[in-house]
Protein backbone atom coordinates (compact mmCIF):
# COMPACT_ATOMS: atom_id res chain seq x y z
CA UNK A 1 0.00 0.00 0.00
CA UNK A 2 1.20 3.58 -1.16
CA UNK A 3 0.80 5.91 1.85
CA UNK A 4 0.73 8.29 -1.11
CA UNK A 5 -2.28 6.89 -3.26
CA UNK A 6 -3.12 3.23 -1.67
CA UNK A 7 -2.60 0.21 -3.49
CA UNK A 8 -1.25 -1.00 -6.84
CA UNK A 9 -4.12 -1.71 -8.74
CA UNK A 10 -2.23 -2.25 -12.04
CA UNK A 11 0.49 -3.77 -13.73
CA UNK A 12 1.66 -2.42 -16.92
CA UNK A 13 4.71 -4.44 -19.21
CA UNK A 14 5.70 -3.13 -22.65
CA UNK A 15 6.01 -6.29 -25.02
CA UNK A 16 7.02 -6.63 -28.80
CA UNK A 17 4.32 -8.78 -29.95
CA UNK A 18 1.01 -8.54 -28.18
CA UNK A 19 -0.59 -11.87 -28.98
CA UNK A 20 2.85 -13.88 -28.20
CA UNK A 21 2.21 -12.07 -24.70
CA UNK A 22 -1.57 -12.77 -24.41
CA UNK A 23 -0.59 -16.28 -25.27
CA UNK A 24 1.59 -16.51 -22.57
CA UNK A 25 -0.02 -15.08 -19.71
CA UNK A 26 -3.23 -17.54 -20.61
CA UNK A 27 -0.91 -20.73 -21.30
CA UNK A 28 1.43 -20.35 -18.91
CA UNK A 29 0.54 -17.93 -15.84
CA UNK A 30 -2.91 -18.69 -16.01
CA UNK A 31 -4.35 -15.47 -16.17
CA UNK A 32 -7.46 -14.21 -18.29
CA UNK A 33 -9.31 -13.62 -20.27
CA UNK A 34 -7.40 -10.95 -21.69
CA UNK A 35 -9.82 -7.85 -23.00
CA UNK A 36 -7.85 -6.69 -26.32
CA UNK A 37 -7.77 -3.12 -28.66
CA UNK A 38 -5.87 -2.89 -31.32
CA UNK A 39 -6.02 0.82 -31.20
CA UNK A 40 -7.00 2.87 -27.82
CA UNK A 41 -8.77 5.72 -28.63
CA UNK A 42 -6.76 7.79 -26.56
CA UNK A 43 -7.32 11.64 -26.44
CA UNK A 44 -5.61 14.63 -25.73
CA UNK A 45 -2.37 12.67 -25.48
CA UNK A 46 0.58 14.44 -24.57
CA UNK A 47 4.56 13.38 -24.24
CA UNK A 48 6.68 16.31 -22.73
CA UNK A 49 4.06 18.77 -23.09
CA UNK A 50 3.42 18.49 -26.61
CA UNK A 51 0.56 16.98 -28.34
CA UNK A 52 1.09 13.34 -30.72
CA UNK A 53 -0.99 10.86 -32.22
CA UNK A 54 -0.21 7.67 -30.62
CA UNK A 55 -1.22 3.84 -31.64
CA UNK A 56 -0.87 1.91 -29.25
CA UNK A 57 -2.51 -1.81 -28.79
CA UNK A 58 -3.90 -3.17 -24.78
CA UNK A 59 -4.73 -5.84 -23.34
CA UNK A 60 -6.37 -6.18 -20.33
CA UNK A 61 -6.76 -9.39 -17.93
CA UNK A 62 -7.04 -9.84 -13.58
CA UNK A 63 -5.86 -11.84 -11.28
CA UNK A 64 -7.73 -11.45 -8.45
CA UNK A 65 -7.09 -7.48 -7.46
CA UNK A 66 -4.49 -6.83 -9.77
CA UNK A 67 -4.95 -5.90 -13.90
CA UNK A 68 -2.37 -7.21 -15.82
CA UNK A 69 -2.30 -4.82 -19.02
CA UNK A 70 0.21 -5.58 -21.80
CA UNK A 71 0.90 -2.58 -24.35
CA UNK A 72 2.58 -2.56 -28.04
CA UNK A 73 3.21 0.51 -29.58
CA UNK A 74 2.15 0.52 -33.15
CA UNK A 75 3.73 3.54 -34.47
CA UNK A 76 6.84 5.75 -33.48
CA UNK A 77 4.90 8.79 -31.66
CA UNK A 78 7.16 9.92 -28.71
CA UNK A 79 5.84 7.76 -25.60
CA UNK A 80 7.43 6.16 -22.24
CA UNK A 81 6.56 2.99 -23.97
CA UNK A 82 8.71 3.79 -27.12
CA UNK A 83 11.62 4.96 -24.56
CA UNK A 84 11.52 1.93 -22.61
CA UNK A 85 12.20 -0.30 -25.38
CA UNK A 86 14.84 2.09 -27.18
CA UNK A 87 16.54 1.34 -23.98
CA UNK A 88 16.81 -1.59 -25.02
CA UNK A 89 13.76 -3.33 -21.95
CA UNK A 90 10.72 -5.17 -22.07
CA UNK A 91 8.65 -5.94 -20.13
CA UNK A 92 6.89 -4.72 -16.68
CA UNK A 93 7.05 -0.78 -17.01
CA UNK A 94 4.93 0.66 -14.75
CA UNK A 95 2.68 0.29 -11.76
CA UNK A 96 -0.21 1.93 -11.77
CA UNK A 97 -2.73 3.84 -8.92
CA UNK A 98 -6.54 3.76 -9.75
CA UNK A 99 -8.10 7.19 -8.26
CA UNK A 100 -11.52 8.77 -8.30
CA UNK A 101 -10.57 12.35 -7.07
CA UNK A 102 -7.97 12.52 -9.75
CA UNK A 103 -7.28 16.16 -9.51
CA UNK A 104 -6.68 16.35 -5.70
CA UNK A 105 -4.30 13.00 -6.28
CA UNK A 106 -2.33 14.82 -8.78
CA UNK A 107 -1.80 18.01 -7.52
CA UNK A 108 -0.73 16.44 -4.38
CA UNK A 109 1.72 14.01 -6.55
CA UNK A 110 2.93 17.24 -7.68
CA UNK A 111 3.18 19.14 -4.39
CA UNK A 112 5.73 16.28 -3.77
CA UNK A 113 7.61 17.14 -6.86
CA UNK A 114 6.60 14.59 -9.55
CA UNK A 115 6.20 15.99 -12.77
CA UNK A 116 3.93 14.79 -15.75
CA UNK A 117 5.95 13.18 -18.40
CA UNK A 118 2.94 11.53 -20.94
CA UNK A 119 -0.58 12.34 -20.23
CA UNK A 120 -4.11 11.58 -21.99
CA UNK A 121 -7.79 10.60 -21.37
CA UNK A 122 -9.71 6.99 -22.54
CA UNK A 123 -12.82 7.56 -22.33
CA UNK A 124 -14.93 10.08 -20.34
CA UNK A 125 -13.57 10.79 -16.45
CA UNK A 126 -10.51 8.34 -17.74
CA UNK A 127 -7.69 10.70 -17.93
CA UNK A 128 -4.14 9.24 -16.91
CA UNK A 129 -0.77 10.61 -16.22
CA UNK A 130 2.58 8.92 -15.98
CA UNK A 131 5.34 10.70 -13.47
CA UNK A 132 8.76 11.42 -14.80
CA UNK A 133 10.95 9.32 -12.41
CA UNK A 134 11.79 5.91 -12.39
CA UNK A 135 14.45 3.87 -9.97
CA UNK A 136 14.62 1.45 -12.74
CA UNK A 137 12.39 -0.29 -15.13
CA UNK A 138 9.61 -1.14 -13.81
CA UNK A 139 8.84 1.75 -11.20
CA UNK A 140 7.30 4.67 -13.36
CA UNK A 141 4.28 5.79 -11.50
CA UNK A 142 0.95 6.11 -13.67
CA UNK A 143 -2.33 7.97 -11.80
CA UNK A 144 -5.19 6.28 -13.66
CA UNK A 145 -9.02 7.99 -13.33
CA UNK A 146 -11.15 5.13 -12.74
CA UNK A 147 -14.78 7.16 -12.43
CA UNK A 148 -16.15 6.87 -16.00
CA UNK A 149 -16.81 4.17 -18.66
CA UNK A 150 -13.41 3.11 -17.64
CA UNK A 151 -13.74 2.02 -14.55
CA UNK A 152 -16.90 0.48 -15.31
CA UNK A 153 -15.06 -1.50 -18.21
CA UNK A 154 -12.23 -2.39 -15.63
CA UNK A 155 -14.76 -3.53 -13.09
CA UNK A 156 -16.24 -6.08 -15.88
CA UNK A 157 -12.34 -7.14 -16.32
CA UNK A 158 -12.15 -8.18 -12.92
CA UNK A 159 -15.27 -9.76 -12.74
CA UNK A 160 -14.83 -11.99 -16.21
CA UNK A 161 -11.42 -13.24 -14.31
CA UNK A 162 -13.20 -14.42 -11.43
CA UNK A 163 -14.06 -18.79 -11.98
CA UNK A 164 -12.72 -17.83 -15.42
CA UNK A 165 -12.92 -21.54 -16.60
CA UNK A 166 -9.84 -20.53 -20.04
CA UNK A 167 -12.27 -20.19 -22.51
CA UNK A 168 -12.29 -17.30 -24.83
CA UNK A 169 -9.02 -16.14 -23.66
CA UNK A 170 -9.05 -13.14 -25.98
CA UNK A 171 -12.13 -11.11 -26.40
CA UNK A 172 -12.99 -7.78 -27.50
CA UNK A 173 -12.29 -4.19 -25.49
CA UNK A 174 -15.68 -3.28 -24.46
CA UNK A 175 -17.22 0.04 -25.96
CA UNK A 176 -16.37 2.80 -23.94
CA UNK A 177 -18.43 5.09 -25.50
CA UNK A 178 -21.74 2.03 -24.63
CA UNK A 179 -20.19 2.17 -21.58
CA UNK A 180 -20.91 6.06 -20.71
CA UNK A 181 -24.97 5.60 -21.09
Amino acid sequence: MSQYLGAIRQLGYVVNDIEAAMEYWNKVMGVGPFFYNPRVPIENYTYDGKQYDVHNSVALANSGFIQVELIQTRNDAPSMYRDFLQAGNTGLQHVAFWTEDYDTDLAAMQARGYHVKMSGEVGTNGRFAYFDREYHPGTVIELSEVLGPKGKMFRMIREASENWDGKDPVRPFPNLKEAEA
